[in-house]
């Protein structure tokens, strides 16, 4: 017998990790490079329209939606395929990294979906994204009993019919994955993602009763989606699964999707769930984009842009409306708050606000809406019953009275308020400390009582670029400079090492996260994703 073909894909610079191989079989390697040869040329095509159209973007300081599918938007008789029974009722989602713990909280969460990240919310290392695999592939096969080191406290799945339906997140089309490598090129790190879970967990889904699901994150337009598409109906016909068997649920998180939601429901009409509305990584691209356009453009403090700001309305109103009218889910925002163990005050004050967050999302339309801990879900269902009832979505309210036009989605000057001097000293503070964690591995973070991921830094990191280069002037005089935010962030390095003490202090990567926020932030050239040069400074 013939020894086997050498795998076409090469992991390069990555210790080997326990089961490695179990992720990595031969089988799954060849998928994963088939899925590469295919699709990456066209996905470095598209990465360029991205440049393009953003240099559009800075000579018109506008945008429209698109006169080349004004057909699409215009024809009121195409729907989404119908949805599975597995995602039919979404009322309430629960986010965060596919960690072992993680897995098994979130499964057992009593959320409806889990969102398991690897995105947002996981720091690609090497081991975060073969043990993320394991641990999703363990789940299915009620292998994935955990018990904490230092507590002792053991973790274990509940039974069956009480555990969430996972769907999966994979990285943006933006990002490689720098330890598998085709003839000496990078994977994208969305192939490596999507292809790894499909072939190891797809037809073992379908076996629970479920299927291969996936979130799509920065999505920037429908020639994007078009793309997920044709990998999904390869990956169906490559494992031999009905075609649709894949569903898809698009994160209308950059500003020029928002202008394209029809258009990518289109795209993915055999494999659509839903849309999803982001809010941080929504307001990011806002500012990437129109960070010439001048005052109207400028953002105030991230927390004054709340889901009720007129322009941020009217992309939720016209997301709602999207989805309804082609049959799909539409899911709300992110309540980020992390209940304090310590503080019940704390605890009251916040809790109202997500009760009051999600019943404005549940009485405006949406069938569902993300939490960040498993102790808001009840809040979160209770917000969603209370309209529902024993209904699984609201897809049948259409709302047909809203309009929205292409203005209004950037009216960023009709909100009223104004950056402040304690903004920028919150965007300094998350940022480092966000950005500290990142690089020693940690996706979620849990930063003054909030849950952050990735998007939280990127538009902490903007928001200082933008108010810098519009020579943004505070409540106190001061004036918005790259002298004034390295103040600012030498102080709070000081205060954190008071804080933490200096051995934690020189165990971490505090100035090293430091340098690369102030980079990222006051460099003359606007990075366009932080994470790119922060993945060159990653452990592992």
């Amino acid at each position: 017998m013939s020894a086997p073909a050498p795998s076409p894909l090469a992991v390069v610079d990555a210790d080997t990790l326990p089961r490695q191989d179990e992720v990595l079989s031969p089988a799954a390697l060849a998928f994963v490079a088939e899925l590469h040869r295919r699709f990456t040329p066209r996905r470095d095509e598209l990465l360029i329209r991205r440049h393009e159209r953003r240099a559009e973007i800075a000579r018109t300081s506008t945008l429209d939606f698109l006169p080349e599918t004004a057909a699409v938007r215009e024809d009121d008789s195409w729907r989404v395929a119908p949805s599975p029974p597995a995602l039919n009722d979404r009322r309430v989602e629960i986010t965060g990294p596919t960690d072992r713990k993680m897995t098994i909280n979130a499964l057992n969460s009593g959320a409806k979906i889990w969102l398991a990240d690897f995105e947002d919310a996981s720091a690609p290392t090497w081991e975060n994204v073969i043990n993320g695999q394991l641990n999703l592939m363990d789940a299915y096969a009620r292998k994935v009993d955990y018990t904490d080191p230092v507590s002792g406290k053991s973790y274990a799945l509940k039974a069956a019919g009480e555990l969430a339906t996972v769907v999966t997140r994979p990285r943006g089309w933006h990002l490689d994955e720098r330890h598998l490598q085709f003839e000496g090129r990078a994977v994208p790190g969305a192939l490596v993602d999507f292809g790894l879970y499909f072939f190891h967990n797809a037809q073992r889904l379908i076996e629970l009763g479920k299927g291969p699901y996936f979130y799509l994150p920065k999505t920037e337009s429908y020639l994007e989606a078009r793309l997920w598409n044709d990998v999904f109906v390869f990956a169906q016909e490559y494992v031999g699964i009905p075609h649709g068997t894949v569903r898809a649920t698009v994160l209308i998180e950059t500003i020029t999707a928002a202008y394209e939601m029809d258009e990518i429901l289109y795209e993915l009409r055999d494999h659509a769930s839903g849309l999803n509305a982001g809010r941080w990584d929504y307001l990011f691209s806002i500012v990437k984009n129109f960070r010439d356009g001048g005052p109207k453009f400028v953002l105030p403090d991230r927390n004054a842009v709340t889901m009720t700001a007129p322009f941020m309305r009217a992309y939720t109103e016209l997301l709602v409306r999207t989805c309804h009218k082609r049959g799909a889910h539409a899911i709300g925002g992110m309540a980020a708050f992390i209940p304090s163990r310590r503080d019940p005050e704390v605890n009251k004050v916040a809790f109202a606000k997500v009760k009051d967050d999600k019943d404005r999302e549940a009485a405006d339309g949406f069938d569902g809406s993300w939490v960040a801990h498993p102790d808001l879900v009840p809040i979160a269902m209770a917000s969603f019953d209370a309209v529902l009832g024993e209904r699984p979505n609201q897809k049948d309210r259409l709302r047909e009275e809203v309009s929205v036009t292409a203005a209004e989605l950037i009216a960023v000057d009709s909100l009223d308020a104004k950056p402040t001097y304690e903004g920028l000293v919150g965007a300094v503070q998350v940022g480092i400390r966000y950005i500290e964690a990142w690089l020693r591995g940690l996706g979620a973070v849990a930063i003054f009582n909030l849950m952050e991921d990735a998007a939280t830094a990127e538009i902490s990191r903007s928001q200082i670029w933008q108010w810098i280069n519009a020579g943004v002037i505070f409540e106190n005089g001061e004036t918005a400079s790259a002298g004034l935010v390295r103040e600012i962030a030498s102080g709070e390095l000081a205060a954190i090492r008071r804080e933490i003490g200096e051995e934690a202090f020189t165990g971490g990567t505090w100035q090293q996260a430091h340098d690369l926020l102030l980079t990222v932030a006051l460099d003359e050239n606007y990075e366009e994703f932080l994470t790119l040069p922060a993945y060159e400074q990653l452990r592992g």
